[in-house]
């Protein structure tokens, strides 16, 4: 019905709906992310209600950010719909490279979406892509592991009880890692993990007039503190494990604790996890000087200028990130499993507060600050991220520097001096310095 709405509501689109509409076909770029791959299964109701057709590419992170990058910038034209986020979605609009979302239906009802998912999409208030899923980071962690560890979860631990768990937690034998967190090498992988972790270090990427800081002790306690706890407590090979495998190692049972995305909360807690009945959350740890390691994030959907098929994109993005969506899977598959961290109104509804993450989730959320997100100042806008054009390719390289790192194959010491060169070298390239 809302879909129908939608239509009449769009002049131009009703006017050439019927045959013309029943051979539209979307393109669509998107990450293998367990919400993306659920979507999917949800299409043909999109397709039933409006006759267009959708054609999906579905890729790894790190590929998915590769690819989408190289056909905006060469204006490939490969895609009619891409799914990006808060670092890519300011800098692409301000560009002129995607289409702005300023023209959604009333039923649509843009001022739900959470204003720090709305801000982090929009270039000059203006907003150019819809969020999907909004998410921030935080612990999770099996309840029935530590208790036999005998300690007990604060509601915002600091990175030193969470070593300590993770030590007590760990039991080799059984194949059982007390922590799993990312290492995997990836501006968006490994990389924005550990970049919020330095935030609650007192660590920074720049210092106020653009110079790199990793010679810093900020990030040398930083990434000593990460690969100390990780040799004792983390799996084998964590240097190349990234969001989904840390996801199948908790779901089959062999981690203690992994500290990500919010959104993974619905299926550690779902039919695929082995510990479902026994899954707590925490706020992501801090070392008390005043920021926390969360950090914020949106998987949503953009549509990039040079598509032929606008009308028909925006009525796919109203349709995937509606209120209307939310209820389809929560009618099919239950609350916990609808996409979190969007809607005002998710988060107002009885049934989804009987969640038990979702107030975590939103705490979380509203705790992330892209504006105030290091100790010392810093002159730019993100968490995870520096919100400017040269930190994707800068950050990338960087993080392959700390995953060689996290896998023996050179010293913490040799990472930070080659990850403050690259980050230098760059910047003055770029007429920062």
């Amino acid at each position: 019905m809302y879909l129908r709405t939608a239509l009449c509501a769009a002049s131009a689109l009703a006017l050439t709906a019927g045959a013309a509409m029943a051979q539209s076909t979307l393109t669509i770029a998107t990450v293998n992310n367990g919400d993306m791959i659920r979507m999917q299964g949800y299409t043909g109701d999109f397709t039933e209600k409006t006759g267009i057709a959708v054609e999906w590419v579905t890729l790894e992170e790190n590929v998915l950010r590769s690819r989408v990058t190289t056909d905006i910038t060469t204006k490939g034209g490969q895609f009619d719909i891409m799914t990006i986020g808060m670092y890519e979605t300011p800098i692409w609009g301000a560009n002129g490279w995607l289409v702005p979302l300023d023209d959604l239906s009333a039923e649509y009802d843009v001022d739900d979406i959470l204003p720090a998912m709305a801000g982090g999409l929009s270039h000059e208030g203006t907003l150019y892509a819809a969020p999907f899923y909004g998410e921030s980071s935080m612990i999770m962690y099996r309840t029935d592991l530590m208790e036999k560890a005998g300690m007990e979860m604060p509601d915002a631990p600091t990175w030193q009880f969470v070593r300590e768990a993770a030590a007590a937690m760990t039991d080799r034998d059984a194949d059982i890692n007390g922590i799993c967190l990312r290492g995997k090498a990836g501006w968006g992988e490994g990389g924005a993990f550990i970049t919020a972790m330095s935030n609650s270090f007192g660590a920074r990427w720049f210092d106020m007039e653009w110079n790199a800081q990793f010679d810093t002790e900020a990030w040398a306690n930083t990434l000593n503190f990460y690969k100390g706890m990780m040799d004792e407590s983390g799996p084998a090979g964590y240097a190349t494990n990234g969001f989904n495998e840390n996801l199948s190692l908790f779901n089959q049972g062999k981690c203690g604790m992994w500290i990500d995305a919010t959104v993974a909360a619905s299926f550690v807690t779902g039919g695929d996890s082995t510990v479902a009945d026994s899954v707590g959350f925490a706020l992501a740890p801090d070392t008390g000087l005043g920021k926390r390691s969360n950090w914020l994030w949106a998987w949503a959907l953009a549509v990039p200028a040079g598509t032929q098929q606008e009308a028909e994109a925006k009525q796919f993005i109203e349709w995937a990130t509606s209120k209307e969506y939310i209820a389809l899977v929560a009618e099919n598959e239950g609350w916990a499993n609808v996409p979190p961290g969007a809607r005002t109104s998710l988060y107002e509804n009885p049934e989804y507060q009987k969640v038990p993450f979702a107030q975590k989730t939103l705490d979380s959320i509203l705790s992330a600050d892209p504006t105030d997100s290091t100790v010392e100042p810093s002159p730019y806008v993100g968490i995870q991220f520096a919100a400017i054009p040269e930190f994707a390719g800068i950050a990338t390289e960087v993080s392959q520097e700390f995953s060689a790192a996290y896998a023996g194959q050179q010293s913490i010491e040799d990472a930070l001096a080659k990850a403050q060169a690259i980050t230098n070298e760059a910047m003055e390239a770029a007429g920062y310095r």
